[in-house]
């Protein structure tokens, strides 16, 4: 039993979300572009564009459903639920029906404790969907301090098809919250009911469930169950501290209003993938604002912003986590992402050295680092990177295949071509007839006529792994031509043409192909396009010296073998 919901679930919970509010009155003349405005930013989730616009619009109609019901949802995606929340009360004031108004109020009053006007609201008949009420209802009870009716709320959503999983989990914290632990444990263990289905949150739980039953060995025993030997700061600290002997506290849910923290969390993580984006960060936003310390959901809030095309709010976000937050490492990778998603790559990479000389033992910190280097051309700098990854990775494993490729990259870029080859060599070791190595590897050799046998074998498994991929039949294109063999390529090249269409180097090697069979007309017809693909500068100077000269000219001048002397390359 997983913490997924069910399909007939999601679709209502869906369907309540999308139903429209509809506007009293179409806003005119000067009003109506800041609403065309407001639309278009909300459109394209600019929350903060939004919520500005809705503002503006507001001022001349404060009582608008549609224009209180825009301004909600930015202001929930900008997080600011205060906001969210006065403006829902005005919505319901004016006789708004509306799912993410209730999500707002019930925010607010579980951050004021107001667990009595929860209920109110609900048996008034506002409800945020089936799954949400009775989750909340179920707390809120629990915030009353009426446990009996809070376990019957959990209990009748465990017998509810498709929700089993969410009223047991929700049921094991709220017992564990009130101490009683060896019932929290009966659940979480699956004794109860069959096994759930955790996330990192329940198994981080159940392990401090454990450890309150004086149980330290089993509590180590799910963590490993669930969670590699890589540095994991949290879950090493945990390790240790069982290790130790030391009796971890329950903290995962300490009372009501964590509690409904945790029920759109939950929902939230359920939801990802399954719903539109902007619809689950309304959930996580929620979490965020009850629990600021809940690192999940900020991280979760920020992948979600990033997902949606708003990489500065998600940098600010990512911010939120504090730099002594187990997760904090994370939040940083993150903010540097965003900060390349807004071409501020100077940023980024400082962002990234910093987190490398304060979190110097995490393989994932130093692996940033060097791709975030390697994919700015900063190759020397990026190899430093790797070297700290790879040092403190041990004994490789096959997973770490890709750590030698990509220093392997590095290598060869900056000329130093015997410890690229050998840096290949060990990713293939690690994880054999890899196409994307097999590829790059046996397009070096070929580029610079060495090992030209083994080289065409690893292309031709590449291609035979990949067979869809245009850039690895490219190589083997390209192979056959630097061998002379003219006629064979030119099958393949085009091929490959067709798989990478605005390619310029695909483009232009099928150019270089025609031509060295004679089609020269195309072959000036494949530089001419290559050039319009935006090639790298050095590239586009040679096509433009093939196009005036022609390629044998071109070959004469680099004091290369003419095409007619290299058919007996191998």
């Amino acid at each position: 039993m997983s913490l997924r919901l069910a399909r007939p679930v999601l679709a209502l919970m869906l369907a309540a979300f999308a139903m429209p509010v509809l506007a009293q009155d179409t806003p005119q003349g000067e009003d109506a572009g800041a609403y065309l405005a407001a639309r278009v930013a909300a459109t394209e989730s600019d929350y903060r564009e939004a919520a500005t616009w809705y503002d503006r619009l507001l001022l001349s109609a404060p009582n608008d459903p549609a224009l209180l019901d825009g301004a909600v949802l930015s202001n929930m995606g900008l997080g600011d639920i205060p906001k969210a929340a006065a403006l829902s009360d005005r919505l319901v004031k004016t006789g708004g029906n509306s799912q993410i108004a209730w999500i707002a109020l019930i925010a607010d009053k579980a951050q004021r404790q107001d667990y009595k006007g929860i209920l109110a609201d609900q048996k008034a008949g506002r409800s945020a969907g089936k799954l949400v009420d009775g989750l909340v209802s179920a707390w809120s009870a629990l915030g009353n301090g009426d446990m009996t009716d809070a376990l019957a709320a959990f209990d009748a959503l465990a017998k509810t098809q498709g929700l089993e999983a969410f009223g047991l989990y929700h049921k094991a914290l709220a017992l564990a919250s009130a101490g009683d632990f060896e019932g929290a444990d009966a659940i979480l263990s699956g004794a109860n009911a069959g096994p759930i289905a955790l996330m990192r949150r329940g198994v981080i739980a159940h392990a401090q469930v454990l450890s309150q039953l004086e149980r330290n060995a089993d509590a180590l025993a799910v963590l490993d169950r669930n969670f590699s030997t890589e540095a994991d700061p949290q879950i090493d600290a945990l390790r240790s501290r069982l290790k130790a002997g030391e009796v971890l506290a329950f903290d995962t849910v300490t009372n009501a209003r964590d509690g409904i923290a945790e029920v759109f969390f939950t929902l939230a993580a359920a939801l990802r993938g399954e719903a539109d984006d902007g619809y689950t960060l309304v959930y996580t936003r929620v979490t965020g604002y009850l629990r600021p310390d809940h690192s999940e959901a900020l991280l979760l809030s920020a992948g979600l912003l990033e997902s949606l095309g708003q990489p500065a709010l998600a940098g600010e976000t990512y911010a939120l986590i504090p730099a002594d937050s187990p997760a904090y490492h994370v939040a940083e990778i993150g903010r540097a992402e965003t900060l390349l998603a807004q071409e501020k790559p100077d940023a980024a990479i400082e962002v990234l050295q910093a987190l490398a000389r304060s979190h110097a033992n995490l393989v994932t910190v130093q692996t940033a680092l060097g791709d975030t280097l390697r994919r700015q051309e900063r190759f020397a700098d990026a190899i430093p990177a790797y070297d700290a990854a790879i040092k403190l990775v041990g004994t490789p494993e096959r997973r770490h295949w890709g750590l030698f490729y990509a220093r392997g990259i590095c290598h060869e870029r900056i000329g130093q071509f015997k410890e690229f080859e050998a840096d290949l060599r060990k990713s293939l070791e690690l994880e054999p007839d890899q196409p994307q190595v097999l590829n790059y590897l046996g397009y070096s050799f070929v580029d610079r006529g060495e090992n030209l046998d083994e080289a065409m074998k690893m292309i031709k498994t590449a291609v035979r792994k990949q067979p869809d991929a245009g850039y690895i039949i490219d190589s083997l294109a390209w192979a056959y031509f630097r061998l002379g063999k003219y006629e064979e390529a030119v099958e393949p090249m085009e091929k490959a043409s067709l798989l990478e269409p605005v390619d310029p180097i695909v483009t232009d090697h099928l150019g270089d192909v025609y031509w060295a069979v004679g089609r020269q007309r195309e072959a000036r017809f494949q530089w001419h396009r290559a050039l319009s693909f935006d090639p790298e500068e050095k590239d586009a100077i040679r096509i433009r010296a093939k196009l005036e000269k022609g390629l044998d000219a071109v070959l004469a001048e680099e004091g290369a073998k003419p095409l007619t002397d290299t058919a007996d390359g191998n």
